[in-house]
């Protein structure tokens, strides 16, 4: 996504520079994507306009899951602060429904702040898990939200809300080939028949500088030349074959790049070539 401080903008706030980025959507919809993962904290509303402006006539046709937590920061030392809330999650959704242009958002995941990488909540930002749930719940009867999922949470946090009663549609954790830290939060997540949407499949070195990029790693690099893939390819088909619910959520701008990113889908790993990527772990 692009920034948004361009003063050059359509009618409907998106700036021009980024209208490329409304090809891409549609591109990536000819192609049979149904899902797209945004938040209105991603670029100041901006992610979500793009997307509102792509699919304001085929809502009935893609899945909108979004995110709570932090809210946009702009001219702070960081894009994002933490909204951890109740009161700052309903603001949260309320204008992910205004920049989305629709009113029910079919996803919502609920993004913690106890560990890092990136944000943690401090002070009365340190607001329990189960309330928070409590408040997404009580939009959910609203119709403001459809399904509720969780972000950058453990295993015991899962737990705590499926205990409490909680439905968790979908987790959302840093995970890749050779991040495997929430190897037993991935399985957890298929075995109570939650997606496994894991941000930073390839490495995320990009937003996190010094952190390991997955296309880097030999083993992976040697099985995209016996495939006749991409290294990003084998990176995203391996979370297809290794996760029983996973999810790739693959962030890009050009065409051809969310073309191959999309061929994942029909890369096929021997056992053998699953067997030497897994124990990349």
């Amino acid at each position: 996504m692009t920034d948004q401080s361009t003063p050059s903008s359509t009618s409907d706030g998106v700036p021009t520079r980024a209208a490329g980025t409304v090809d891409l959507l549609h591109r990536a919809a000819e192609l049979g994507v149904e899902v797209y993962d945004t938040a209105q904290f991603y670029g100041d509303g901006l992610a979500n306009r793009l997307l509102a402006e792509a699919f304001s006539g085929s809502r009935d046709e893609v899945l909108f899951v979004t995110k709570v937590g932090a809210r946009p920061n702009p001219g702070g030392p960081a894009p994002m602060t933490a909204a951890q809330k109740p009161e700052e999650l309903r603001a949260a959704v309320e204008a992910n429904l205004e920049t989305l242009r629709t009113d029910r958002v079919d996803g919502v995941l609920m993004r913690r702040m106890d560990m890092p990488p990136g944000l943690l909540a401090e002070g009365d930002q340190r607001v329990p898990l189960l309330e928070q749930l409590d408040a997404l719940e009580d939009m959910r009867r609203e119709g403001l939200i459809g399904s509720i999922g969780l972000s950058h949470v453990s295993p015991e946090q899962l737990d705590a809300a499926l205990a409490a009663g909680h439905e968790v549609a979908a987790i959302s954790n840093f995970y890749n080939l050779i991040r495997r830290d929430d190897e037993a939060l991935a399985e957890r997540s298929a075995a109570v028949g939650a997606a496994w949407m894991p941000y930073f499949p390839l490495g995320g070195r990009a937003v996190l500088p010094g952190v390991a990029s997955v296309l880097d790693d030999e083993v992976l690099q040697s099985v995209a030349d016996e495939t006749g893939a991409t290294p990003n390819q084998v990176g995203l088909a391996w979370i297809l074959a290794h996760c029983p619910t996973g999810l790739v959520i693959s962030g890009t701008t050009p065409v051809a790049h969310l073309e191959q990113n999309v061929a994942c889908a029909s890369v096929r790993l021997t056992d053998e070539q699953l067997a030497r990527l897994d124990a990349r772990g």
